[in-house]
């Protein structure tokens, strides 16, 4: 969102009567009185919303990941078999559907959890940062707070239906992204302690070994992307606005850079994304020939 687009959102908000103070376009803006839309593409961690003013918004949550609901691309079952196996219920040497099937069923709890937790009004907090993984569909990054004033998103990681991954920023109680990941990350060890929601499943003797294949296969995967398919000639994307998966078409970035760059912006220069936990001067050289800050992005 550009400084004049940003201009528009506070005097639209203020003219609906929602609190905004002047602020950079990174600051947060609290909506109250939100409505749940239902979807049937919605999941756990992504939904639609609606503002008292009937504006609609595709959203998705800050710092936690369900398991796939509605896979309907590879990209879609690439994620969701990368989940089963952090899970732990890949279930190698089973019947591979069966065990997609019932990933599924599983998500669908994490679904059912989101829209009785959004049953009545909640709180949107909002930049209107960019949270497209794939480039087709518009979304915004939120954290969501309900009408029982619980963050959407610790509730899903308590229940053991979402693991603690994904971008984060500062939250609306003041606390930095790290330390929001890190709090998740505590609510996930405590409910994979207590065997809760997808934990429940949890094969504990094959879980190290399922974990080191997804990550053996994302290096291959990385590997051959990198070595031999080329990029179109003038591929260029702006870090400000490229989608996930966009990024993860440069040279060696994975999803978890992705993720970290996109945590990261705005950047003023490209130089910035030094400052990229992963991304020193060698990676920097490598990728700065095909990435440019549009003047009109944030």
């Amino acid at each position: 969102m550009n400084h004049r687009h940003w201009l528009l959102a506070i005097a639209m908000l203020m003219a609906a009567g929602v609190s905004a103070m002047a602020a950079p376009a990174n600051e947060l803006v609290a909506i109250e009185g939100c409505t749940l839309v239902s979807a049937e593409w919605a999941d756990g961690d992504s939904f639609r919303v609606r503002t008292p003013q009937g504006e609609e918004h595709t959203v998705r949550l800050y710092g936690v990941d369900c398991l796939e609901h509605h896979v309907t691309d590879e990209t879609a079952a690439r994620r969701l078999r990368s989940q089963r196996r952090y899970f732990g219920i890949a279930e190698a040497g089973t019947d591979t559907a069966a065990s997609i099937e019932f990933a599924k069923r599983l998500a669908s709890e994490a679904t059912a959890a989101t829209r009785h937790a959004l049953a009545h009004p909640f709180t949107v907090h909002t930049s209107y940062a960019d949270g497209r993984g794939d480039a087709r569909f518009k979304r915004i990054y939120v954290f969501v707070t309900d009408g029982q004033g619980r963050d959407l998103a610790e509730v899903l990681v308590s229940q053991g239906l979402a693991r603690a991954y994904g971008v984060v920023r500062g939250t609306p109680a003041g606390d930095s992204g790290d330390e929001y990941r890190e709090r998740l990350g505590d609510l996930e060890l405590q409910a994979a302690s207590r065997r809760l929601g997808v934990w429940a499943h949890t094969d504990w003797d094959k879980l190290p070994a399922e974990r080191r294949i997804e990550r053996m296969e994302e290096r291959e995967l990385r590997g051959a992307i990198d070595g031999t398919t080329p990029l179109p000639a003038g591929f260029v994307l702006d870090p400000n606005t490229a989608a996930r998966d966009e990024l993860m078409r440069l040279p060696g970035v994975g999803e978890t850079l992705a993720d970290r760059i996109i945590e990261r912006r705005p950047y003023q220069r490209l130089v910035d994304l030094l400052e990229v936990d992963g991304i020193g001067p060698a990676t920097f050289r490598e990728l700065k020939p095909m990435l440019k800050i549009d003047d009109a992005s944030p």
